[in-house]
């Protein structure tokens, strides 16, 4: 029970994380710039140890993992990114700096609820694939710096291409005050969905070898 709430607690700490790297990507107007500061948001999770769940679920389909226990600890990440996520969402929308990106996160969040459920799908899994891939490197015994550049290029390239990250979304869509609607949970649903198979694709193939 007590690594349960630990890495609860470590997943609130990563949807934080998450929530300031939001804040700052929809503060800068130049998208290229603001997909680099993004970045922020994975590297202190890697670094510090935090429990981000797009980083955790890829390894459900692991060698040696016990798929029901995990299963369980990433839905617990799941929870504890939607609660970090959603304080640093609730604390931004009482601030001042939060009318100067007010009609840039109401339009894109427009975009994502407005889009169709095979769409979301798709750009999530792509996503998850990217999120996986930065995770994975950065644990392997490579160069700082090749550990480094994977983890902001997967970044970069997830946002620039416009995939769909569940856990940052849950940052939008609580900035925005979008939780109100049943159409939010679902498609909310659909990106985590498509995240976790993006996630277990590369090592799943791994275990057919």
């Amino acid at each position: 029970m007590k690594t349960l709430f630990l890495t609860f607690v470590g997943a609130i700490l990563a949807g934080l994380s998450i929530g300031i790297a939001g804040t700052v990507f929809l503060r800068v107007s130049e998208p290229m710039v603001g997909s680099w500061l993004f970045g922020f948001g994975l590297l202190s999770i890697v670094v510090l140890g935090f429990k981000l769940f797009t980083g955790a679920i890829g390894y459900l389909a692991a060698p040696g993992t016990t798929t029901l226990r995990y299963a369980r600890d990433c839905a617990v990440i799941w929870l504890g990114n939607l609660v970090g996520t959603g304080l640093v969402g609730l604390a931004m929308r009482s601030s001042r700096v939060f009318p100067s990106f007010d009609a840039r996160i109401a339009k894109m969040v427009a975009e994502k609820l407005n889009d169709g459920p095979l769409s979301i799908f798709i750009l999530a899994v792509f996503c998850g694939l990217l999120m996986y891939i930065a995770v994975d490197t950065w644990k392997k015994e490579l160069p700082a710096a090749v550990r480094l550049a994977t983890l902001f290029l997967c970044v970069v390239v997830f946002i620039l291409s416009g995939f769909e990250h569940c856990i940052a979304n849950m940052y939008y869509f609580a900035v925005s005050a979008a939780y109100g609607s049943a159409h939010t949970w679902a498609w909310l649903a659909i990106m985590t969905a498509g995240n976790a198979v993006g996630g277990i694709l590369l090592p799943a193939l791994g275990r057919l070898r």
